[in-house]
């Protein structure tokens, strides 16, 4: 069933990994998807391979994420979901960081989410309004992704998490805010999944910038028996929890943050 036959979702950080598994899924779904990401090559071919419509462009730039809201509202004339899922990681210990580190990681992990949030307010928030005068009950869903980073934290990720961890804060705010327009707000905190992120470390290119991303293959390990499940997950098993968040299923959820890790962590997440 086209759940979301006549919606306009855009999806960041979509050319590979959960991105382009959220955006196959919403797309099955019947959604009608812009994605967008830095990969300018990549996230041509993933939308040509989906059938979904693209934007190129790094996010952290200013004007690039308002951009990026204007071009999804140009498709259909409306916006009816969002998944703010762009993001990489800077790992190292608190000593071997400095100032630049974390404002990189804020920059991706919650300044984006914000401006793309605020330039998105007036295409959900309005139409809401209309609605609710004519009675009318019609839900808009919002969604950004975390890790359990942000919400147990991780050594060798405190600027990762201290930026995962606001975004969970903005997302509870928010969904107290924008909940009497019927505006659903929710996080995804996802542990180990199968992606660049978690990969056996190595350096890729980001914005035409060499950045190690990954984990060494020791800590992969031992990271891997912590979970209960003993495996990590999937791309699909990660977009799965996140398309159900974008569906009228999850029509009675907001302001949570939702765990996905295997039970990795299990009672220690906010």
């Amino acid at each position: 069933m086209a759940q979301l036959e006549g919606k306009t979702a855009l999806v960041t950080g979509a050319a590979r990994g959960i991105g382009r598994a959220t955006a196959a899924a919403l797309v099955d779904a019947g959604a009608t998807v812009l994605i967008s990401d830095v990969d300018g090559d990549e996230v041509e071919r993933t939308a040509a391979e989906l059938g979904t419509y693209c934007y190129v462009g790094d996010l952290t730039v200013a004007g690039v994420s308002e951009d990026a809201v204007e071009r999804a509202v140009s498709i259909s004339g409306t916006l009816d979901v969002i998944v703010n899922n762009a993001g990489y990681t800077l790992d190292a210990p608190l000593h071997k960081l400095d100032i630049a580190h974390l404002q990189r990681m804020l920059d991706i992990h919650l300044l984006v989410p914000f401006r793309i949030l605020s330039a998105a307010a007036r295409y959900l928030r309005e139409p809401a309004k209309e609605e609710a005068r004519a009675g009318r009950e019609v839900f808009r869903k919002v969604v950004n992704v975390s890790s359990v980073s942000g919400t147990m934290g991780n050594a060798g990720q405190t600027n990762y998490a201290a930026a995962k961890a606001g975004i969970v804060g903005l997302t509870k705010a928010l969904a107290k805010e924008w909940g009497p327009l019927k505006i659903n707000v929710n996080a995804v905190a996802f542990g180990m999944i199968d992606t660049r992120l978690t990969a056996p470390k190595a350096e890729v290119s980001i914005a035409g910038e060499l950045v190690g991303l990954g984990i060494p293959e020791a800590n992969r390990e031992a990271f891997t028996q912590a979970i209960p499940f003993g495996r990590a997950g999937t791309a699909e098993e990660a977009a799965s929890v996140i398309e159900f968040l974008c569906s009228p299923a999850s029509d009675y959820v907001t302001g949570q943050v939702v765990n996905v890790a295997g039970g990795l962590g299990f009672g220690m997440t906010a």
